[in-house]
């Protein structure tokens, strides 16, 4: 079974801070949860010329210890759930997630993204515990869906149509594993219609190869 460590890297943090100043993922700009003067400071510099002023400007933050207390908490909430949140993920799809070992790095930035080559992902260092169980399960969900889906479906939408699958299907998290964290996974607006869609079917018959098979349908009759 996939085993998941949390901790944190500064490194990667300070990184993931400056390219959140300028992201956007689906239409959604991520650097406006950012600090304005932060966000200004970073808009015209790479990373090399935009690190050090990160880092004094959460320097409280780092040098506060709650960072440290937040991967001990995260670290034993989910190994409570880990093993029936794999074990659901394998009965809903019929597939394991191979990757031995996935980290979990805490970030101050209100972005998290994940790396397949990698095997990891990242959580707000500002989420509750429910939140971050909730992301790290969103974000292991688009980690088995590359590992197993993501070329496939690609080949029949295209890359942006196959992420867009991607983040759709994590509705199902609300009806297959909300018990495990207590709060939903509210997606993207502009994935609201599929997402719909897919609790639809799902309803109707709970066979997951089957339901891509309908969602990549209802995507090219609606372009």
């Amino acid at each position: 079974m996939t085993k998941v460590k949390f901790v944190f890297d500064k490194e990667k943090d300070l990184f993931n801070i400056w390219e959140t100043s300028t992201a956007k993922s689906y239409g959604y700009d991520f650097s406006s949860k950012l600090p304005k003067r932060l966000v200004e400071h970073c808009a015209d510099k790479d990373y090399d010329n935009s690190k050090e002023f990160i880092e004094k400007f959460f320097s409280n933050i780092y040098s506060s210890g709650f960072i440290q207390i937040q991967e001990k908490a995260i670290n034993k909430a989910w190994n409570k759930i880990e093993k029936e949140y794999f074990s659901r993920l394998t009965n809903i799809t019929g597939k394991k997630l191979s990757l031995k070992n996935v980290t979990g790095f805490i970030t101050l930035a209100p972005r998290c993204p994940y790396l397949l080559a990698e095997g990891n992902f990242m959580i707000n260092f500002f989420a509750n515990i429910s939140s971050a169980l909730l992301t790290a399960g969103h974000e292991l969900m688009h980690l088995h869906f590359h590992e197993h889906y993501f070329n496939r479906v690609e080949k029949e939408l295209g890359n942006k149509r196959a992420h867009d699958l991607k983040e759709a299907l994590t509705v199902l998290l609300n009806k297959e594993f909300m018990d495990l964290w207590f709060i939903p996974d509210n997606g993207y607006e502009l994935h609201k219609e599929i997402r719909e869609f897919i609790l639809k079917e799902w309803k109707k018959e709970k066979d997951f190869d089957k339901l891509l098979t309908k969602c990549v349908d209802f995507i090219k009759s609606n372009k």
